[in-house]
């Protein structure tokens, strides 16, 4: 992926986002008493790896491990032909035994909704899991859908011809950053 436009501006860095995303591993903790019936399904391609860093908060919290996965949205999305671009579809790998777990949902940004709905959709595919809440390490409001994360991050209202991009060193390989464009 390439590096945020120019006339985007720095709106959190890598300690600014660890500090968030431990927070929120925090709540998850707080939220669930049995860490065996969650897991962490990232929504591809940042969410993977904001799944994979609230896992590991968890995980040097807590000692022990929580599962994580990756649901893949491509084939569920009802706006592919507003799309500048279609990503490539990726492998969905979820836990055994989805029936007994709340699935925490995770992605980067939460704007539309339109990828969280897809989310769900891919997974009743896979089962019923006993619970889904959703978690997104950055909320731009403006929904299309009546759709709500249960854990946030950072809300940063954006005018609807505004962007917000995250990157993070292990997916686009610059230093982890999110950057706002208001127009």
């Amino acid at each position: 992926m390439s590096t945020p436009p120019a006339d985007a501006s720095l709106f959190l860095d890598s300690g600014a986002i660890d500090r968030i995303l431990r927070r929120i591993a925090h709540e998850i903790v707080e939220r669930h008493g049995d860490l065996g019936k969650i897991a962490l399904i990232g929504i591809p391609s940042r969410g993977v790896e904001v799944a994979r860093r609230i896992a590991a908060h968890i995980g040097q919290a807590e000692g022990k491990p929580v599962e994580t996965g990756v649901i893949d949205v491509s084939m569920h999305r009802d706006d592919l032909s507003l799309r500048n671009r279609i990503r490539p579809v990726v492998p969905s790998h979820l836990p055994q035994g989805i029936d007994r777990l709340t699935l925490i949902l995770v992605d980067d940004v939460l704007y539309s909704g339109r990828t969280c709905r897809a989310a769900m959709d891919a997974i009743t595919s896979f089962g019923r899991p006993a619970r889904i809440e959703y978690a997104a390490l950055i909320d731009r409001g403006y929904r299309e859908l009546p759709i709500q994360a249960d854990y946030i991050g950072k809300s940063i209202p954006t005018p609807p011809g505004g962007r917000v991009y995250v990157r993070f060193r292990a997916v686009d390989g610059i230093d982890d950053g999110v950057w706002v464009r208001n127009s």
